[in-house]
């Protein structure tokens, strides 16, 4: 079989293999233009304009967050002043006394080394105005240092539930996966809180007919939605849906997560809901990955 033919053949033959529904972000869809954006590992939401995304890239790099359009086109900079790109594994958009926000979470720790952890709060700027791109810089509003009660973790999944003004960080290494919870409030100056630990999440399964990979089971990114109902984790190799029922702690609901769907990104590390809460965007690491767009029901 010729190179051609074999890629050909591969193009048609990964999505039935994945058992995906078609996606933007499929070779014709959407894709990250930015070069600089090739660690992808936090995506949120704009508060402002939901057309628009924040995306960060982990450790190593710049303290900065990027805005773009959703086609992928980029849209500007903000900068963090006063902080370090330690190893920032994810982002959340929310609303929190009034103001629109995201959470950058300085929270990757790969060897179980760091003590302490951050969390950074940084109030969302008014979007560009018609062609024009951001270039802001601009210091946290405030800075969350927590440790977890049981020693050092590595975690990338960090999510808001707003309605329970609470913070939900789910551990990635560990089996089964740990989930803990912060108070969403300001904190008192450089206090180090102790997150505290609410349950566990049995390894998510290998969706159906997906190509396997090495711990494909770890959790890589997650988000909720505004109204706190309904979480969404992302894998290596799958996303899930964890919905809470009325008076249903988040604890027990993770005891049942369902499979929405499989994907065959290379290193899926970034998650959102749509504003509305009737989709999530999903992207990898890599260069010009692309933007899958999955309707939830």
């Amino acid at each position: 079989m010729t190179n051609c033919r074999l890629l050909l053949a591969l193009h048609v033959l990964l999505p039935a293999l994945c058992q995906c529904q078609p996606l933007a972000g499929t070779p014709d869809g959407p894709r990250v233009a930015d070069p600089v954006l090739r660690e992808i590992s936090g995506l949120a939401s704009s508060l402002h304009d939901p057309t628009r995304l924040w995306a960060l890239n982990d450790s190593g790099g710049a303290a900065q967050l990027h805005l773009m359009d959703g086609n992928g086109t980029p849209r500007g900079v903000m900068t963090l002043k006063g902080v370090a790109n330690t190893d920032w594994e994810d982002l959340c958009s929310f609303t929190f006394e009034g103001k629109g926000c995201l959470l950058v979470a300085d929270i990757g720790d790969n060897q179980a080394r760091r003590d302490v952890v951050r969390l950074h709060l940084v109030h969302e700027p008014p979007p560009p105005r018609a062609g024009a791109s951001l270039a802001l810089e601009t210091a946290p509003e405030w800075t969350l240092r927590f440790r977890y009660p049981d020693g050092p973790r590595d975690a990338e999944s960090v999510a808001v539930d707003v309605p329970g003004r609470r913070i939900l960080i789910l551990s990635k290494r560990d089996r089964p996966n740990t989930l803990y919870q912060l108070p969403l409030k300001r904190p008192k100056g450089d206090e180090v809180q102790v997150a505290e630990k609410i349950g566990t999440l049995k390894p998510l399964p290998l969706p159906p007919k997906s190509l396997p990979m090495p711990h494909a089971w770890q959790p890589t990114s997650m988000d909720i939605t505004p109204d706190g109902r309904i979480a969404a984790l992302l894998t290596y190799r799958g996303v899930f849906l964890v919905r809470r029922g009325p008076g249903q702690s988040w604890s027990d609901a993770f005891h049942n997560p369902e499979t929405l769907t499989a994907h065959s990104l290379a290193q899926a590390e970034a998650l959102t809901f749509t504003r509305a809460g009737r989709a999530i965007i999903v992207t990898s690491e890599g260069s010009h990955p692309p933007l899958l767009k999955i309707p939830v029901e």
